[in-house]
């Protein structure tokens, strides 16, 4: 392995299937987006409860983590982009399921838990889809930028996700199901439109291979490191599934405020994107990936703070903006260094690491606000994080020191 310069952005817009695939992924995530808004709306209005909020990033999480190592299995075997195809049209039916269901005055508690058991189930496949259909779409000496494009993209369908849902939400619930529906049918039509070279994995002919992806990571140290820290960082320190109390109860919006606080962190995340796009980080990588985990608490610990909405918006944005580093950096490393025929088990115990840090860290926010409050459970979360960065010094030394990406000859 060698080290390169990296080439410009346009070298990475003359890919005409990775723009289409990223176009997809952005319709893909601004619906998916608009739904877990509407339903965490939903949720409150019928419950008032904050543990019931934890339950349906319990929900999603349980299934995700039950079936993502077969899931990478799959993905590592089968023709990834008619998996992420047929994740796109699961997601539509239950957008419509929903219209139905809220038109008959059918959904409550547990229509909304199960809703969200099923997109659970269907994350386990799209997260290690997407994350290794990019090296197949783009050259290596392009990863980081495509990377960070990608990141870009999600982060303006986080941005325009939540604001519109929280929008039309307003208007009716069904509005935002109805939009998530057409939108998720877009993304399932884009992403025919995308060809590559299909190469089955013989490294994954038979299902004993299932753990070999959990295997490649934990003997990497580097890459065990980064997907760690992202865990316990999000687990402890994310405050998305409390963002309904503080809107209703401490700063007093309505769905509309929802929508803009859950679009904050991705408008600091859009901007840190478009900066990795442009000047991507080339040395010191792992002290920027640590230095970006120890921001994201200390900003979500002035949030927790916060009792007035534009100081709640900027720590937000402060928090995503940090975020996006830790994501485009852990993903490059794990794209980069991954060999091509276990990226889709590589990915799915990725997505297991991510799915344990927002899934289960929603069910832990909820379970210490029912215990402690919303503003003590933000407080300790962001702390923890601090230690958490802190501590990866010592736990992981190399990625610690790790200066530069390594790009395959």
């Amino acid at each position: 392995m060698t080290t390169t310069t990296q080439p410009s952005l346009k070298d990475l817009l003359s890919h005409q299937p990775f723009l289409r695939f990223w176009l997809a992924r952005l319709a893909g995530i601004c619906a998916n987006q608009m739904l877990m808004v509407a339903l965490a709306w939903h949720m409150y209005e019928l419950t008032g409860s904050a543990w019931d909020l934890g339950l349906v990033g319990l929900f999603q999480f349980v299934p995700a983590l039950i079936l993502t190592l077969p899931a990478g299995h799959v993905v590592d075997r089968f023709h990834k982009l008619h998996i992420y195809a047929a994740c796109m049209l699961i997601q539509a039916a239950v957008a419509a399921l929903l219209v139905w269901g809220t038109h008959s005055d059918a959904v409550n508690r547990e229509w909304v838990l199960f809703v969200s058991a099923v997109l659970g189930m269907v994350r386990s496949f799209q997260m290690p889809t997407q994350q290794a259909l990019t090296p197949h779409l783009v050259p290596p000496n392009l990863m980081q930028r495509a990377v960070a494009l990608s990141s870009s993209g999600v982060q303006v369908a986080v941005i325009g996700g939540p604001a519109l849902g929280g929008l039309l939400y307003a208007v009716h619930v069904n509005a935002v199901y109805v939009i998530c529906a057409v939108l998720l049918m877009m993304a399932f039509f884009l992403t025919l439109t995308v060809r590559y070279k299909h190469k089955p994995s013989n490294a994954a002919d038979d299902w004993h291979s299932v753990l070999a992806g959990a295997y490649f990571v934990w003997h990497h140290k580097v890459l065990l490191g980064a997907v760690a820290l992202d865990l316990f960082a999000v687990l402890l320190g994310g405050v998305t599934a409390l963002l309904p109390i503080y809107a209703k109860d401490i700063l007093h919006t309505g769905p509309e405020g929802l929508g803009i606080l859950r679009s904050a962190p991705a408008v600091g995340a859009l901007v840190m994107a478009g900066l990795l796009t442009q000047w991507p980080i080339e040395r010191r990588v792992g002290k920027w990936l640590l230095i970006s985990v120890a921001v994201f608490g200390l900003a979500n610990f002035v949030f927790g703070l916060s009792t007035h909405m534009g100081l709640s918006i900027a720590a937000l944005m402060v928090a995503g903006a940090a975020d996006n580093v830790s994501v485009v950096t852990r993903l490059t490393l794990l794209q980069l260094e991954t060999p091509e025929d276990m990226r889709g088990r590589v990915a799915a115990v990725n997505s297991i690491f991510i799915g344990a840090s927002n899934q289960l860290g929603e069910f832990e926010s909820g379970a210490t606000a029912a215990l402690w409050g919303p503003v003590a459970s933000v407080l300790f979360g962001g702390l923890a994080t601090v230690g958490v960065a802190l501590a990866a010094v010592k736990v992981f030394p190399d990625l610690a020191n790790r200066d530069r990406m390594l790009i395959p000859k």
